[in-house]
Protein backbone atom coordinates (compact mmCIF):
# COMPACT_ATOMS: atom_id res chain seq x y z
CA UNK A 1 0.00 0.00 0.00
CA UNK A 2 1.26 3.69 -1.03
CA UNK A 3 0.49 6.22 1.37
CA UNK A 4 1.30 9.68 0.52
CA UNK A 5 4.28 10.91 2.93
CA UNK A 6 2.17 13.73 5.22
CA UNK A 7 -0.08 10.51 5.98
CA UNK A 8 3.31 8.22 7.85
CA UNK A 9 4.78 11.19 9.45
CA UNK A 10 1.28 11.76 11.29
CA UNK A 11 0.98 8.00 12.08
CA UNK A 12 4.38 8.14 12.70
CA UNK A 13 3.67 10.85 15.41
CA UNK A 14 0.88 9.29 16.79
CA UNK A 15 3.33 6.36 17.62
CA UNK A 16 6.04 8.23 19.01
CA UNK A 17 3.34 10.13 21.15
CA UNK A 18 4.48 13.65 19.86
CA UNK A 19 2.45 16.41 20.60
CA UNK A 20 1.08 17.79 17.47
CA UNK A 21 2.19 21.54 16.60
CA UNK A 22 -0.20 23.97 17.82
CA UNK A 23 -1.56 21.90 20.57
CA UNK A 24 -1.15 21.93 24.44
CA UNK A 25 0.56 18.67 26.36
CA UNK A 26 -3.16 18.32 28.21
CA UNK A 27 -4.40 17.32 23.93
CA UNK A 28 -2.40 14.86 23.09
CA UNK A 29 -3.95 11.86 23.21
CA UNK A 30 -1.66 9.37 22.15
CA UNK A 31 1.11 7.88 24.79
CA UNK A 32 4.57 8.79 24.82
CA UNK A 33 7.47 6.63 23.88
CA UNK A 34 10.85 7.00 24.18
CA UNK A 35 13.67 4.64 22.56
CA UNK A 36 12.87 1.61 24.03
CA UNK A 37 9.46 1.48 24.64
CA UNK A 38 9.01 2.22 20.92
CA UNK A 39 11.23 -0.85 20.04
CA UNK A 40 8.70 -3.17 22.72
CA UNK A 41 5.91 -1.53 20.60
CA UNK A 42 7.07 -3.40 17.24
CA UNK A 43 7.89 -6.63 19.27
CA UNK A 44 3.78 -6.10 20.37
CA UNK A 45 3.05 -6.15 16.91
CA UNK A 46 4.86 -9.58 15.94
CA UNK A 47 8.10 -7.91 14.47
CA UNK A 48 11.82 -7.89 15.16
CA UNK A 49 12.61 -3.76 14.40
CA UNK A 50 14.50 -2.16 17.11
CA UNK A 51 15.47 1.84 17.67
CA UNK A 52 18.76 2.45 16.43
CA UNK A 53 18.88 5.79 18.30
CA UNK A 54 18.17 7.91 15.99
CA UNK A 55 15.44 10.67 15.59
CA UNK A 56 12.15 8.89 16.55
CA UNK A 57 9.97 9.96 14.21
CA UNK A 58 11.98 9.63 11.15
CA UNK A 59 13.27 6.19 12.46
CA UNK A 60 9.43 4.67 12.63
CA UNK A 61 8.12 6.44 9.39
CA UNK A 62 10.54 4.35 7.73
CA UNK A 63 9.75 1.42 9.82
CA UNK A 64 6.01 1.96 8.40
CA UNK A 65 7.17 2.47 5.13
CA UNK A 66 8.63 -0.97 5.16
CA UNK A 67 5.77 -2.28 6.60
CA UNK A 68 3.22 -0.92 3.91
CA UNK A 69 5.30 -2.28 1.34
CA UNK A 70 4.20 -6.07 2.38
CA UNK A 71 2.42 -8.10 -0.30
CA UNK A 72 -1.16 -8.03 -0.02
CA UNK A 73 -3.28 -11.44 0.43
CA UNK A 74 -6.00 -9.62 -1.71
CA UNK A 75 -7.50 -6.77 -3.23
CA UNK A 76 -9.61 -6.25 0.01
CA UNK A 77 -6.81 -6.85 2.58
CA UNK A 78 -4.28 -4.52 4.14
CA UNK A 79 -0.59 -5.70 5.30
CA UNK A 80 -1.18 -7.67 8.42
CA UNK A 81 1.37 -6.04 10.51
CA UNK A 82 0.09 -2.75 9.27
CA UNK A 83 -3.86 -4.41 11.05
CA UNK A 84 -1.57 -4.69 14.20
CA UNK A 85 -0.36 -1.54 14.40
CA UNK A 86 -2.95 0.24 14.29
CA UNK A 87 -4.60 -2.53 16.66
CA UNK A 88 -1.43 -2.02 19.11
CA UNK A 89 -1.96 2.05 18.55
CA UNK A 90 -5.47 2.52 19.57
CA UNK A 91 -5.76 -0.08 22.25
CA UNK A 92 -7.74 1.35 24.94
CA UNK A 93 -5.55 0.58 27.77
CA UNK A 94 -3.15 3.43 26.55
CA UNK A 95 -5.42 5.97 26.53
CA UNK A 96 -4.41 9.27 27.24
CA UNK A 97 -5.87 12.65 28.54
CA UNK A 98 -9.18 10.87 27.61
CA UNK A 99 -11.72 7.66 28.70
CA UNK A 100 -10.73 4.44 26.92
CA UNK A 101 -13.41 5.05 24.76
CA UNK A 102 -10.94 6.62 22.74
CA UNK A 103 -13.05 8.66 20.97
CA UNK A 104 -10.20 12.01 20.67
CA UNK A 105 -7.79 9.60 19.55
CA UNK A 106 -9.63 7.75 16.97
CA UNK A 107 -11.00 11.36 15.24
CA UNK A 108 -6.72 12.21 15.07
CA UNK A 109 -6.09 9.06 13.61
CA UNK A 110 -9.05 9.14 11.28
CA UNK A 111 -8.27 12.47 9.94
CA UNK A 112 -4.85 11.37 8.80
CA UNK A 113 -6.40 8.15 7.37
CA UNK A 114 -9.05 9.80 5.69
CA UNK A 115 -6.52 10.93 2.95
CA UNK A 116 -6.12 7.28 2.35
CA UNK A 117 -9.99 6.28 1.56
CA UNK A 118 -9.87 4.59 5.09
CA UNK A 119 -11.25 4.89 8.31
CA UNK A 120 -10.66 3.29 11.56
CA UNK A 121 -13.18 2.21 14.27
CA UNK A 122 -13.74 -0.21 17.31
CA UNK A 123 -15.40 -3.42 16.82
CA UNK A 124 -17.75 -5.25 19.23
CA UNK A 125 -14.10 -6.68 20.36
CA UNK A 126 -12.75 -3.26 21.23
CA UNK A 127 -10.13 -4.11 19.04
CA UNK A 128 -9.69 -1.33 16.09
CA UNK A 129 -9.76 -1.98 12.53
CA UNK A 130 -9.87 0.02 9.35
CA UNK A 131 -12.67 -0.22 6.08
CA UNK A 132 -12.52 1.25 2.87
CA UNK A 133 -14.62 4.38 2.77
CA UNK A 134 -15.81 4.05 -1.20
CA UNK A 135 -17.04 0.51 -0.37
CA UNK A 136 -17.43 0.50 3.32
CA UNK A 137 -15.23 -2.91 3.34
CA UNK A 138 -13.90 -4.24 6.22
CA UNK A 139 -9.99 -4.51 5.41
CA UNK A 140 -8.24 -7.72 7.23
CA UNK A 141 -5.65 -9.54 6.94
CA UNK A 142 -7.10 -13.21 5.25
CA UNK A 143 -9.58 -14.23 7.44
CA UNK A 144 -8.13 -18.14 9.10
CA UNK A 145 -11.66 -19.50 10.10
CA UNK A 146 -9.63 -22.47 11.70
CA UNK A 147 -8.23 -20.09 14.06
CA UNK A 148 -9.25 -20.58 18.12
CA UNK A 149 -12.15 -18.33 19.05
CA UNK A 150 -12.07 -15.55 21.62
CA UNK A 151 -15.05 -15.94 24.38
CA UNK A 152 -17.04 -13.20 22.66
CA UNK A 153 -16.44 -14.60 19.06
CA UNK A 154 -17.52 -17.87 20.66
CA UNK A 155 -20.83 -15.66 22.19
CA UNK A 156 -21.80 -14.00 18.64
CA UNK A 157 -21.41 -17.71 16.75
CA UNK A 158 -24.02 -18.55 19.22
CA UNK A 159 -26.39 -15.96 18.31
CA UNK A 160 -25.94 -16.33 14.52
CA UNK A 161 -26.68 -20.26 15.33
CA UNK A 162 -29.68 -19.36 17.02
CA UNK A 163 -30.87 -17.23 14.31
CA UNK A 164 -30.00 -19.29 11.49
CA UNK A 165 -32.65 -21.90 13.41
CA UNK A 166 -35.35 -19.64 12.80
CA UNK A 167 -34.34 -17.46 9.75
CA UNK A 168 -35.96 -18.23 6.06
CA UNK A 169 -34.07 -19.28 2.90
CA UNK A 170 -34.62 -15.35 1.81
CA UNK A 171 -33.32 -14.14 5.63
CA UNK A 172 -30.25 -16.36 5.14
CA UNK A 173 -29.08 -15.23 1.62
CA UNK A 174 -30.00 -11.28 2.40
CA UNK A 175 -28.94 -11.03 6.18
CA UNK A 176 -26.12 -13.89 6.01
CA UNK A 177 -24.71 -14.69 2.66
CA UNK A 178 -24.87 -11.33 0.62
CA UNK A 179 -23.00 -9.70 3.59
CA UNK A 180 -20.56 -12.34 3.91
CA UNK A 181 -19.24 -12.59 0.10
CA UNK A 182 -19.30 -8.83 -0.56
CA UNK A 183 -17.32 -8.46 2.87
CA UNK A 184 -14.37 -11.94 1.42
CA UNK A 185 -14.66 -9.36 -1.86
CA UNK A 186 -17.03 -10.96 -4.33
CA UNK A 187 -18.86 -8.25 -6.71
CA UNK A 188 -21.69 -7.57 -8.78
CA UNK A 189 -23.64 -10.01 -5.72
CA UNK A 190 -27.19 -10.23 -7.30
CA UNK A 191 -30.12 -12.68 -5.67
CA UNK A 192 -32.40 -14.22 -8.36
CA UNK A 193 -35.20 -13.99 -5.14
CA UNK A 194 -37.78 -16.35 -4.67
CA UNK A 195 -40.61 -14.12 -6.50
CA UNK A 196 -40.17 -15.63 -10.09
CA UNK A 197 -38.82 -19.26 -10.33
CA UNK A 198 -38.91 -19.35 -13.91
CA UNK A 199 -35.99 -16.56 -14.41
CA UNK A 200 -33.54 -18.24 -11.34
CA UNK A 201 -32.10 -21.27 -13.69
CA UNK A 202 -31.13 -23.20 -10.41
CA UNK A 203 -29.35 -19.96 -9.02
CA UNK A 204 -30.37 -18.09 -6.07
CA UNK A 205 -27.48 -15.77 -6.48
CA UNK A 206 -25.07 -14.88 -8.80
CA UNK A 207 -21.98 -13.08 -8.22
CA UNK A 208 -18.25 -12.44 -9.67
CA UNK A 209 -14.70 -12.63 -8.22
CA UNK A 210 -11.62 -10.84 -9.73
CA UNK A 211 -8.31 -12.42 -9.83
CA UNK A 212 -5.33 -10.43 -9.25
CA UNK A 213 -4.30 -10.98 -13.18
CA UNK A 214 -7.84 -9.08 -13.19
CA UNK A 215 -9.87 -12.09 -14.82
CA UNK A 216 -13.22 -12.61 -13.93
CA UNK A 217 -14.30 -15.68 -12.05
CA UNK A 218 -18.73 -15.84 -12.09
CA UNK A 219 -20.22 -18.15 -9.25
CA UNK A 220 -23.68 -19.55 -8.60
CA UNK A 221 -25.52 -20.17 -5.58
CA UNK A 222 -27.64 -23.08 -4.85
CA UNK A 223 -29.73 -22.08 -1.17
CA UNK A 224 -31.25 -24.43 0.86
CA UNK A 225 -32.07 -23.85 4.19
CA UNK A 226 -31.95 -26.88 6.12
CA UNK A 227 -29.89 -29.95 6.29
CA UNK A 228 -28.86 -31.68 2.94
CA UNK A 229 -28.74 -35.45 3.09
CA UNK A 230 -28.70 -38.38 0.29
CA UNK A 231 -31.96 -40.25 1.97
CA UNK A 232 -34.69 -41.33 -0.09
CA UNK A 233 -37.26 -38.68 1.35
CA UNK A 234 -37.33 -35.09 2.58
CA UNK A 235 -37.74 -35.10 5.74
CA UNK A 236 -39.11 -31.87 7.59
CA UNK A 237 -36.42 -28.99 6.39
CA UNK A 238 -34.03 -31.23 5.29
CA UNK A 239 -33.41 -31.13 1.22
CA UNK A 240 -32.85 -34.40 -0.29
CA UNK A 241 -29.64 -33.83 -2.37
CA UNK A 242 -31.22 -35.18 -5.35
CA UNK A 243 -32.78 -32.20 -5.29
CA UNK A 244 -29.84 -29.87 -6.03
CA UNK A 245 -28.57 -32.24 -8.39
CA UNK A 246 -31.07 -30.68 -11.34
CA UNK A 247 -30.11 -27.10 -10.11
CA UNK A 248 -26.39 -27.53 -10.17
CA UNK A 249 -26.71 -28.45 -14.13
CA UNK A 250 -29.20 -25.91 -14.46
CA UNK A 251 -26.50 -23.04 -12.82
CA UNK A 252 -23.51 -24.85 -14.83
CA UNK A 253 -25.47 -24.59 -18.08
CA UNK A 254 -27.11 -21.44 -18.10
CA UNK A 255 -25.50 -18.02 -19.33
CA UNK A 256 -26.10 -14.84 -17.30
CA UNK A 257 -25.56 -11.30 -18.55
CA UNK A 258 -22.82 -9.38 -16.60
CA UNK A 259 -24.16 -5.13 -17.33
CA UNK A 260 -20.75 -4.18 -16.73
CA UNK A 261 -19.07 -5.62 -19.13
CA UNK A 262 -22.10 -5.98 -21.36
CA UNK A 263 -21.63 -9.60 -22.01
CA UNK A 264 -23.04 -13.40 -21.09
CA UNK A 265 -20.97 -15.69 -19.66
CA UNK A 266 -21.10 -19.20 -18.21
CA UNK A 267 -20.95 -19.75 -14.17
CA UNK A 268 -17.68 -21.00 -13.53
CA UNK A 269 -18.48 -22.35 -9.96
CA UNK A 270 -21.65 -23.40 -8.21
CA UNK A 271 -21.44 -23.06 -4.70
CA UNK A 272 -23.80 -25.30 -3.09
CA UNK A 273 -25.00 -23.83 0.66
CA UNK A 274 -26.58 -25.17 3.35
CA UNK A 275 -28.29 -23.35 6.22
CA UNK A 276 -27.50 -26.76 8.18
CA UNK A 277 -25.31 -29.98 7.66
CA UNK A 278 -24.18 -31.15 4.32
CA UNK A 279 -24.14 -34.57 4.97
CA UNK A 280 -20.58 -36.89 3.76
CA UNK A 281 -23.07 -38.92 1.76
CA UNK A 282 -24.87 -36.18 0.19
CA UNK A 283 -21.42 -34.48 -1.38
CA UNK A 284 -20.63 -38.07 -2.15
CA UNK A 285 -24.06 -38.70 -4.06
CA UNK A 286 -23.62 -35.67 -6.30
CA UNK A 287 -19.94 -36.26 -6.87
CA UNK A 288 -21.14 -39.39 -8.43
CA UNK A 289 -24.33 -37.94 -10.05
CA UNK A 290 -21.52 -35.33 -11.91
CA UNK A 291 -18.85 -36.26 -14.52
CA UNK A 292 -15.29 -35.11 -13.51
CA UNK A 293 -15.18 -31.82 -15.18
CA UNK A 294 -18.39 -30.58 -13.43
CA UNK A 295 -17.57 -32.15 -10.18
CA UNK A 296 -14.71 -29.85 -10.13
CA UNK A 297 -17.03 -26.69 -10.40
CA UNK A 298 -18.96 -27.93 -7.25
CA UNK A 299 -17.71 -25.80 -3.82
CA UNK A 300 -19.84 -26.61 -0.48
CA UNK A 301 -20.52 -24.37 1.86
CA UNK A 302 -22.74 -25.59 5.00
CA UNK A 303 -23.54 -23.72 8.29
CA UNK A 304 -20.22 -24.78 10.47
CA UNK A 305 -18.43 -22.43 7.16
CA UNK A 306 -20.98 -19.74 7.72
CA UNK A 307 -20.50 -19.55 11.06
CA UNK A 308 -17.14 -19.73 11.08
CA UNK A 309 -16.34 -17.44 8.11
CA UNK A 310 -19.06 -14.92 9.78
CA UNK A 311 -17.71 -14.09 13.03
CA UNK A 312 -13.82 -14.09 11.31
CA UNK A 313 -14.70 -11.43 9.13
CA UNK A 314 -15.91 -9.26 11.67
CA UNK A 315 -19.63 -8.58 10.25
CA UNK A 316 -22.14 -7.38 12.51
CA UNK A 317 -24.73 -9.72 13.03
CA UNK A 318 -28.51 -9.21 11.67
CA UNK A 319 -30.55 -7.64 14.04
CA UNK A 320 -33.26 -10.51 14.60
CA UNK A 321 -29.81 -12.17 15.87
CA UNK A 322 -29.66 -10.36 19.07
CA UNK A 323 -31.64 -11.40 22.19
CA UNK A 324 -34.51 -9.88 23.15
CA UNK A 325 -35.65 -8.91 27.34
CA UNK A 326 -38.42 -10.95 26.66
CA UNK A 327 -35.71 -14.29 26.01
CA UNK A 328 -32.76 -13.23 27.46
CA UNK A 329 -32.93 -10.64 30.33
CA UNK A 330 -29.98 -10.99 31.96
CA UNK A 331 -27.41 -10.74 28.76
CA UNK A 332 -27.20 -7.34 27.05
CA UNK A 333 -25.76 -6.76 23.76
CA UNK A 334 -22.16 -6.13 23.59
Amino acid sequence: MNFKKRTIMQLSDMVCGNTPAGRAHEENYFKYRSSMYLTEFFADVETDFQHDGSTRKIWVADTLEVILSEPLSSAHAVPETFARVISRLMDPDDATNEGDDRTKALADLNRALAREGLEAFYGDDKQCYLRNLKTNTVLTPSPNPHRPFTKLEVERREKLSRYLDKASEDALIEEVLLPLFRQLGYHRITAAGHKDKALEYGKDVWMRYTLPSQHLIYFGLQVKKGKLDASGVTKGSNANMAEIYNQALMMLGHEIFDPEIGKRVLVDHAFIVAGGEITKAARNWLGNKLDASKRSQILFMDREDILNLFVVTNLPLPDAAWPTATHYPAEPPF
